[in-house]
């Protein structure tokens, strides 16, 4: 299946830029990555890809009895391909960064130049919780989840001071399809990675905020040790999805990883 993406830059004309892949959290759209979107599209190009079901991509109608963190992975390179695109720079958040280990260890391996994993991890707490969750999604929807997700996304004091944000990523919330998020759900209840992070192979950067509830910098940090050469950063203040709370910070070190000119 072909997902709904994004595609901007570069505004630098360059005929041999580089390509950014960005892949964020479930329940997020690519609005998720404007700020690095706008900044690293004047020397890239910058693609962002919507999960199954979220923003502009379609649900799957095939056999989702078991949908997996693979069957997202390849979908997203489905779309890359049909983009021309050889090879790339990922950049994954949360339920991106499970796509993004997936495909730098396995799928992917000899096309991603540089690998960054935010907020994300190589298993994603007890599977019955998901399956839960998927269950619950199904019977109120999307919206019974966007109050309790924008609190585990940002902090108190960002959610303080950016009120009308913080009410335009509830409706992002709102926007996702119930099946979409479901399945999506379901994914990360069948994650477990952590014996394969050492078969990647890419430079890697892990981000982690500082007070994130969901992936903690420990998290981050073990992601880190397992990978050969990683590199971690944490942010502080930050939450779950700090390339909307710390914007500057994260295109910064993105820029850096890979090697991309900023204005």
């Amino acid at each position: 299946m072909i997902l709904h993406s994004v595609s901007v830059g570069p505004r630098s004309g360059r005929s041999d830029a580089p390509v950014i892949v960005l892949t964020g959290s479930i329940g997020s759209t690519t609005d998720m990555w404007l700020p690095q979107m706008d900044a690293l599209s004047a020397d890239a190009r910058v693609i962002a890809v919507d999960h199954p079901g979220h923003g502009g991509s379609p649900v799957p109608t095939d056999d989702t009895t078991r949908y997996t963190v693979s069957d997202i992975a390849t979908d997203l390179l489905t779309t890359v391909d049909a983009l021309g695109v050889a090879s790339f720079h990922l950049a994954g958040l949360s339920l991106g960064g499970a796509v993004a280990q997936y495909l730098a260890a396995g799928r992917a391996k000899n096309r991603v130049l540089a690998l960054t994993l935010l907020c994300t991890a190589p298993q994603f707490g007890k599977p019955q919780s998901w399956f839960g969750r998927a269950t619950g999604v199904r019977a109120n929807g999307t919206g019974s989840l966007a109050n309790g997700t924008v609190e585990k996304w940002f902090t108190a004091g960002w959610r303080e001071a950016h009120p009308a944000s913080t009410e335009a990523y509830r409706r992002m919330i709102r926007s996702v399809t119930d099946e979409g998020y479901a399945l999506c759900s379901e994914a990360p209840g069948r994650w477990d990675f952590a014996d394969r992070l050492p078969q990647i192979t890419a430079p890697t950067l892990t981000i982690a905020g500082s007070t994130d509830p969901s992936t903690p910098p420990e998290i981050l940090q073990s992601i880190a040790d397992a990978v050969p050469g990683a590199r971690p950063e944490v942010l502080d203040p930050g939450a779950h999805v700090p390339t909307v709370e710390r914007p500057d910070e994260v295109t910064r070190l993105l820029a850096g990883h890979t090697g991309v000119a900023l204005d």
